[in-house]
């Protein structure tokens, strides 16, 4: 019988009274191998009850000592770095090297964390006004929520939401992914065992029902969002009409454009490792690719040779080079994507729906798809299928080419490949991305930097990570101060700790 999980709240991890579960699998598999708690809408208020009542005290420990919590929360991920990776990989199908880096990302933004001392410094000035001087601070809010998918079990709740959350002085409660809740739980076992006082942070699993009554919860001050651009758009307007600071990560469709004087080996392989790595699903890959009709079938069969060696096989595997998909539901899904490319007339190149690996026939295996001639009329190049699909978009030049990255919904992000400074520069200027790469497959910055999305990729103000992250999870007070001088106090009565006395 597959191992059945508990949901985390006040530091206990209890068991749901649903009796609802959903299925965990291993994609390498397909084998049900845990099950996650659909938790009651009484059991996810009950998370928000114990932040709520964990926050006065947390609010009120110095940051110094909020942020020696995830100094050592650092040393324990590095330690369990390993096991980490593979408890990912497993349950989510991303090959051992890209289970690792996912891990890694997260404790990318704990070290950022642990300097919220100094990103939290406010303002000052003396003599605003004649006698008069105003200083701002940062403070904590309360109980903010992540609502989080199912592709990055550690990066994302554990990294762009949790630390800087956390050590900014709130209160977390988690909707984990139903699909890969074991990572995130891990990672809270070890922030328990860091120090963190019960409550501070809480963990549940539940439906989208459950999830609802979040967004207008009264002790709720804000959400946390990554998904998909329909949930995310009805999670900021329900949320923030209800009084919440939102931030809503959504969906994406990046391009590359690649100019004639590109180096096409080079730009291949930059191409290969960020459409084909995570197999496709992550919001930062590059499933477009834009080139100039002069280099086009150069470049497209230097894709097609690099795509073809890519080892597939078990993600724990640390030779395997593509792993699984997440899911039987999302093959389907992504399968179905291909076959709809196809009826819209795209011409397919490599198609990696008949990919199989020896002795995991039942796993969600799907190898790279190349897709070429794509029109703007065909639906399948504009819209996200998070597989291991690439599209190709053949263009007169370098106007085009940026007239069709434009005309998308999505702006997540966007890369030029390209020896041309001048190229380079206007490209950064005028393309509809908020993450730009110049040569670079996937632009997302280090963690001291936002991760900018734009356009239908994201709705709120306030970006994660970064001085955006800072900003998102706490307020600005200001405070103007006036002392009273000598001059104007002869003649008045005032209380003294000691008693009243009279100025002379």
């Amino acid at each position: 019988m597959a191992k059945r999980l508990k949901y985390l709240v006040d530091g206990e991890w209890l068991e749901t009274e649903s009796g609802v579960y959903y299925e965990i699998t291993n994609s390498s598999t397909g084998e049900v191998m845990a099950e996650a708690p659909r938790c009651t809408t009484a059991e996810v208020d009950s998370a928000v009850a114990a932040a709520a009542a964990a926050f006065p005290a947390w609010r009120d420990t110095p940051v110094t000592q909020r942020v020696q919590v995830m100094f050592r929360l650092k040393a324990l991920l590095e330690a369990e770095l390993h096991d980490l990776a593979v408890l990912l990989s497993t349950e989510m199908g991303k090959t051992y090297g890209e289970a690792r880096g996912d891990v890694l990302k997260a404790i990318e933004v704990v070290e950022v964390a642990c300097g919220t001392p100094a990103a939290m410094l406010g303002d000052s000035l003396m003599n605003v006004a004649d006698g008069y001087d105003t200083v701002t601070f940062r403070e904590p809010m309360g109980v903010f929520v992540g609502i989080v998918p199912w592709n990055f079990p550690a990066m994302i709740p554990m990294g762009w939401m949790m630390p800087l959350a956390v050590t900014t002085g709130n209160t977390f409660v988690l909707k984990a992914a139903s699909y890969v809740p074991q990572t995130a739980m891990r990672m809270a076992e070890l922030l328990e065992e860091a120090g963190l006082p019960p409550g501070v942070f809480n963990l549940v699993t539940c439906s989208r029902h459950e999830a609802e009554q979040l967004l207008a919860h009264p002790d709720v001050q804000g959400v946390s969002f990554v998904g998909s651009t329909a949930v995310g758009r009805h999670i900021y307007s329900t949320a923030a009409a209800n009084g919440k600071r939102v931030q809503a990560l959504t969906e994406a469709k990046n391009h590359a454009l690649v100019l004639r004087d590109a180096p096409i080996r080079a730009t291949a392989e930059r191409i290969v490792n960020s459409s084909f790595g995570c197999a496709g699903e992550r919001c930062m890959a590059l499933p477009v690719v834009v080139v100039e009709d002069e280099i086009a079938d150069e470049l497209v069969e230097a894709i097609t040779e690099l795509a073809r060696q890519r080892k597939m096989g078990p993600a724990w595997d640390p030779s395997t080079e593509l792993g699984p998909l997440v899911n039987a539901d999302h093959y389907d899904f992504v399968s179905g994507w291909i076959d709809k490319s196809i009826e819209e007339g795209a011409v397919p190149v490599l198609d990696g729906r008949s990919a199989s690996v020896e002795g995991h026939e039942d796993g969600y295996f799907m190898g790279p798809t190349i897709l070429d001639q794509i029109t703007p009329d065909m639906e399948c190049g504009q819209q996200e299928v998070f597989g291991p699909v690439v599209y190709i978009k053949r263009v007169s030049g370098f106007e085009e080419g940026i007239e069709a990255i434009n005309a998308n919904e999505f702006a997540n992000g966007a890369s030029i490949f390209t020896l041309s400074g001048r190229h380079a520069r206007e490209f950064a200027r005028r393309v509809d991305a908020g993450m730009v790469g110049v040569n670079v497959g996937i632009p997302v910055p280090m963690s001291v930097f936002p991760f900018t999305g734009h356009k239908n990729s994201f709705f709120g103000d306030l970006h994660v990570m970064g001085r955006d992250g800072i900003m998102f999870f706490t307020e600005t007070k200001a405070v103007t101060s006036y002392w009273f001088d000598d001059d104007a106090l002869k003649g008045e009565k005032v209380g003294t700790w000691e008693g009243t006395m009279t100025r002379s």
